[in-house]
């Protein structure tokens, strides 16, 4: 973690992201000298291994926000409305409905990035770049789902820094504040580029196992 923030400091206070640990497959006592030291930001790509790991923990340390960074199936999403403050992968309009259904059922509202497909490819969840303003309507308009921000999983190519200039452009344009981008391997270009969510894991926890 300390390197990870000695690599932004550069940054002014107030561009200076978030830091997400991944905290995935990772059990809560690997976890808490991070909690311990005032680390509050944390993301799971399962919803039931978040809530056998953080529903009792985050009743007692309310700073803990915690990140659903995985792909969302809308049969979970209740739960995960119920568990998580944040969810990075709003990426259908089925889902977009459940969680607002969800939202009402529980009387709570969580706050939302809408996942892009940013390279067009087949084996990756998300809104293609020319429909995201429309599905971005829709969630935050029809839904009034709390749209805070897009996020990007960047094809694996040469093409990264383009790609977070391409998607931070047009955040900028539907006048979002947040931006979710960049993980261990690519966190300083994606904070170069504006985002304000890095998810980090192998390069805060190690690789897993």
């Amino acid at each position: 973690m300390k390197i990870i923030q000695e690599n932004l400091k550069n940054l002014s206070n107030s561009s200076r992201p978030h830091i997400i640990c991944v905290s995935k497959t990772f059990p809560l006592s690997k976890l808490e000298p991070l909690i311990n030291f005032g680390h509050c930001h944390f993301g799971e790509n399962k919803v039931q291994e978040a809530e056998i790991k953080w529903s009792q923990i985050v009743k007692t340390n309310k700073n803990l926000k915690i990140h659903m960074v995985g792909k969302l199936q809308s049969n979970k999403a209740k739960k995960a409305i119920n568990i998580f403050n944040f969810i990075h992968s709003l990426d259908n309009l089925k889902l977009a409905d459940v969680c607002k259904k969800s939202e009402d059922e529980l009387n709570k509202k969580i706050s939302y990035f809408i996942q892009v497909n940013i390279g067009n490819e087949s084996q990756k969840s998300g809104i293609l770049m020319k429909d995201v303003k429309s599905f971005f309507k829709y969630c935050s308009v029809e839904n009034k789902l709390n749209i805070i921000g897009l996020m990007v999983l960047p094809p694996n190519d040469t093409n990264t820094e383009k790609y977070f200039e391409d998607i931070s452009k047009l955040n900028s344009e539907l006048g979002l504040k947040d931006l979710s981008m960049g993980m261990s391997a690519d966190y300083k270009i994606a904070a170069k580029h504006k985002s304000t969510y890095l998810r980090i894991g192998s390069a805060i926890l190690g690789p897993r196992t």
